[in-house]
């Protein structure tokens, strides 16, 4: 099944199931009220979601059209967000940017950072930043929205509490993330609101889509509509997510709602742009500066800037956005 948050008003949004096709909606406020209280009180509501879901895709119930620009991120407000390191080559080609460190690349365990989820954007928000030049990029992530996990689970443990898969975009500020680093104490005003796709996805949604704990579709990014990249999420992901949550939950349990990302989308290839429409292309602008540079010797492609928009979507084989699609324009926040 899928499901969705709406704007009504609250901050939680009020908690919509999603026609397979993102055509519909109804609404499952007499499941629970929110995602959140759906995902505390999961092995009743799933049952009665699943139910809702059947009968809105067999036409059988009254339903409403499902507008994207209505939705607000799934969980608009989590209790915890985690960002893990899945793809080793991400970090092998942003490496030697300023800040980084060599030894921080790491291959027998990944890395994390625990950003803020007091606001998580919705999929047609704004990525509004305070002043332009602070290298603006976006990342394409895979994320997923976990049930309980105990500390040091099994792997086992780690897979059966997987409840939902998105996608989202931990939006960076390049410029900032050196000073954030050398600090000691990791991102902070490197990393404002990230974004999240408009619907979360069950396993069974998914299909064949979802196998080996990994998300098998390309995750395609546009800027300005030009194609950037199209990564397959499944492809050179070295840590799954059942070894990302085993790493994020040896000290701490971890709670019911925390999401876990997968870490920037990356695929092994020697591209630049512009990349062809058959091409894999990057899923953030630092990567491709860092492979322009080591080819060129000097990186050419820009950061965001003021007017820019991305799109990012995971397309499955009939060249559908399984979860929606993050369409964001970036904005210069108003001066008061």
């Amino acid at each position: 099944m899928k499901l969705a948050t709406l704007r009504n008003g609250r901050p939680d949004g009020q908690l919509v199931v999603v026609s397979t096709d993102l055509g519909r909606c109804v609404s499952a406020g007499r499941i629970a009220p929110t995602l959140q209280g759906a995902l505390d009180n999961w092995e009743v509501a799933r049952p009665a979601l699943e139910e809702l879901a059947a009968a809105l895709n067999a036409g059988s119930i009254a339903a409403q059209p499902f507008d994207p620009a209505f939705a607000m991120a799934p969980l608009p407000r989590a209790y915890q967000w985690i960002d893990g390191a899945g793809y080793l080559s991400h970090l092998e080609r942003v490496r030697n940017l300023k800040g980084s460190k060599d030894e921080e690349l790491q291959s027998i365990r990944p890395l994390f950072y625990q950003g803020a989820s007091d606001q998580l954007a919705g999929a047609r928000d704004p990525i509004t930043v305070p002043e332009e030049e602070l290298a603006l990029d976006f990342e394409a992530e895979v994320a997923i929205v976990l049930g309980p996990v105990p500390m040091r689970p099994s792997r086992a443990t780690a897979i059966a509490a997987i409840r939902l898969v998105t996608i989202c975009n931990d939006v960076s500020l390049r410029k900032l993330v050196a000073g954030d680093l050398e600090q000691g104490f990791g991102f902070f005003h490197a990393k404002p609101a990230t974004s999240f796709a408009p619907v979360v996805a069950t396993l069974d949604e998914l299909r064949t889509n979802w196998r080996d704990e990994k998300l098998h579709l390309p995750v395609r990014v546009t800027i300005n509509n030009m194609l950037f990249g199209q990564p397959n999420a499944g492809v050179d992901m070295s840590f799954d997510f059942a070894d990302l949550i085993v790493a994020a939950a040896q000290t701490r349990a971890l709670g019911n709602g925390t999401i876990l990302g997968s870490g920037t989308i990356s695929n092994r290839h020697d591209e630049t742009p512009p990349i062809r429409r058959e091409g894999i292309g990057f899923a953030c602008i630092a990567e491709a500066r860092t492979v322009e540079k080591m080819k060129y010797g000097r990186s050419r492609t820009p950061f965001l800037k003021i007017g820019d928009r991305i799109r990012i979507a995971a397309i499955d084989p009939a060249e559908t956005p399984i979860f929606g699609t993050i369409d964001q324009t970036v904005a210069l926040l108003p001066r008061s």
